[in-house]
């Protein structure tokens, strides 16, 4: 292997590491705290990606780390730098997304002692990722990245967090002379015994820097079921009359395993429901695809394979899925296999390897349940002719299902949607058709909102080929609408289409119905797509449903052309999410 020069300074290590393991973007906010990391990046040919908000920077890594499977990257300056990026560190731990944050933090011998957004920021980050490193030595930066990335991606994947004090980035030489004008020249007792404790300091700060080891990638290798619990679950769902899969994000954690879990649940042949990144698994139009009706469905069913599913508030806790059946539980995570309902078979490991592993011993019994999938597909084509009727255009602005079926059919077989609301992005699940694995992106079950330009951003990166739309609702907007000058500064030509129906109406719904008071639920038909064009994108107003086609061809157009848009459709009220309120 070639060795790496000699580092210059600590953040070269960082940098070097950072390559070593295969990193492209570094998603950050500047800060003079993590500068020699971005500039040591930059060097080795990693791409630097600012942006207006930290936890866009983590909502962009954790987007890479879904579509990818390496350990997404973000890089933020210390104190409020990192307390900007928590909300977007919890969801991606909730989403067991293994994101690497890097943290600047305050000179290591001023620590405590007031100095520049200097906080003890262990407290603050520890709940919310699998591992805190605090480093202390130069030596340890590089061993440091090592391990987090193998830790993000072992068991139940997760987010890192390494905290780099600032004397430990810069180049000797440069921190020498600083702690020595820090010490004086003062001949006190007090002063020399000063001098003595810095000049101390830091020989332990550098102290086995001058040997620089090439950095190494640690293998990981996933979780697997034990063979029993695959043998009894392709047993159980071979007797079955009505069996189902439940897939979620869990089980592509693997995501170069994507295409080969695919396979295997087409030829299980089983009736499946997929939610989270899971959606689009299948493609399209998958015959053993099912999309509404979902509760039905886990009550009549007598065999159910929850795959990367917990029983959590999505199933009701586990009550959607009625007792006499065989519940099966496949799962990186033994607590979550068991949440709220214990399974008659857990099988511990990652899902999508669990799923192909039934294929063998599924496929010499030669079952099928043609019966049973024909009666679960009448009920969505019924419930498809539905929502169709709901798609009239018949008020005064734009119908929403309209809206949706016609972006559907639009969007470029490549698209990956990023969905970022409430009431019009749930909606949204019920009508967009995810082209194919790893092109839906949500923010999981933590209902972030704000998700929207970060997870944008990251897919727009990985896939460069592909047509990357924002599903926003007006509320979710607001959160990330300034990132409309990082897309136009790093050329990134998203394609945002706002839901603006003026309102929370996810919130408004049931508060009005409850409490009969619409406070802090209101808002006003806003010109988003003026505050895009002020950013440099471009802005669309559509607000009658007959100007969505021509709208969506536009930004289309405008976004082959390598300029972001943003689509604000001015939506007329629906009851399609009527007492939909989940807790």
């Amino acid at each position: 292997m070639k060795m790496e020069p000699i580092a210059l300074h600590g953040g070269d290590r960082v940098g070097a590491a950072l390559a070593a393991h295969g990193v492209r973007f570094v998603f950050t906010l500047c800060g003079g705290h993590i500068s020699p990391i971005l500039t040591a990046s930059k060097a080795r040919g990693i791409r630097i990606v600012d942006v207006r908000d930290e936890a866009t920077a983590v909502f962009a890594a954790d987007a890479v780390a879904r579509l990818t499977g390496v350990p997404g990257v973000a890089a933020v300056t210390a104190g409020p730098g990192l307390t900007n990026t928590i909300t977007a560190l919890k969801n991606a731990q909730l989403a067991q997304s293994p994101v690497i944050l890097l943290g600047g933090a305050a000179p290591t011998a001023l620590q405590g002692r007031g100095a520049l957004q200097d906080i003890d920021q262990r407290p603050l980050v520890a709940p919310h990722v699998k591992l805190f490193r605090k480093i202390r030595h130069v030596r340890d930066l590089g061993p440091a990245v090592e391990e987090a990335f193998a830790v993000a991606r072992a068991g139940v994947p997760g987010p890192v967090f390494i905290e780099c004090p600032v004397d430990l980035l810069y180049d000797e030489a440069s921190i020498r002379q600083w702690y020595a004008e820090a010490a004086g020249k003062g001949t006190a007792i007090p002063d020399r015994l000063l001098r003595f404790y810095l000049n101390r300091h830091v020989e332990k700060m550098f102290a086995g820097s001058a040997e620089m080891v090439a950095p190494r990638v640690r293998e990981v290798s996933p979780p697997t079921a034990a063979e029993a619990s695959v043998e009894a679950a392709a047993a159980s769902l071979a007797r079955a009359e009505r069996p189902l899969i439940v897939i979620g994000s869990q089980a592509l954690a693997l995501a170069s395993e994507a295409p080969r879990i695919a396979a295997a649940v087409a030829q299980l042949g089983i009736p499946v429901y997929l939610s989270g990144m899971a959606r689009g698994l299948l493609g399209r139009d998958h015959a053993l695809q099912m999309r509404h009706q979902r509760r039905a469905a886990l009550r009549e069913s007598d065999c159910v394979v929850l795959a990367g599913v917990p029983c959590d508030f999505r199933l009701d806790y586990g009550r959607h899925v009625r007792r006499s059946a065989t519940l099966i539980a496949a799962n990186r995570s033994a607590r979550e296999a068991r949440m709220n309902r214990r399974p008659d078979i857990a099988a511990i490991g990652d899902a999508g390897l669990f799923l192909e592993g039934l294929v063998a011993p599924l496929a010499q019994t030669g079952r099928r349940w043609n019966s049973w999938i024909e009666d679960l597909r009448t009920r969505d084509l019924a419930r498809e002719a539905e929502i169709e009727e709901q798609a009239r255009p018949d008020g005064e602005f734009v119908n929403p299902i309209a809206l949706l079926r016609a972006l559907d059919q639009a969007a470029g077989e490549n698209a990956v949607m990023v969905a970022d609301g409430g009431d019009f992005v749930a909606t949204a699940s019920y009508i967009m058709h995810p082209r194919g694995p790893l092109s839906w992106l949500d923010p999981g079950v933590f209902g972030t909102l704000g998700v929207g330009a970060g997870f944008a951003l990251g897919a727009a990166l990985c896939r460069p080929e592909s047509e990357v739309w924002i599903i926003y609702g007006d509320g979710a907007c607001g959160y990330s609408l300034s990132e409309f000058d990082t897309f136009v500064r790093h050329g990134i030509p998203v394609i945002a289409v706002v839901g603006n129906d003026a309102g929370w109406t996810q919130i408004a719904r049931e508060q009005v119905k409850m409490l009969h008071d619409d406070v802090a639920t209101v808002l006003a038909r806003t010109a988003y797509h003026e505050v895009a064009a002020g950013f440099g994108a471009e802005g669309i107003l559509v607000n009658k449903t007959a100007e969505v086609p021509a709208a969506l061809a536009r930004a289309r157009a405008a976004a082959k052309a390598g300029r972001p848009v943003l689509l604000n459709v001015w939506l007329d009220k629906t009851d399609f999410r009527e007492g939909s309120i989940s807790m």
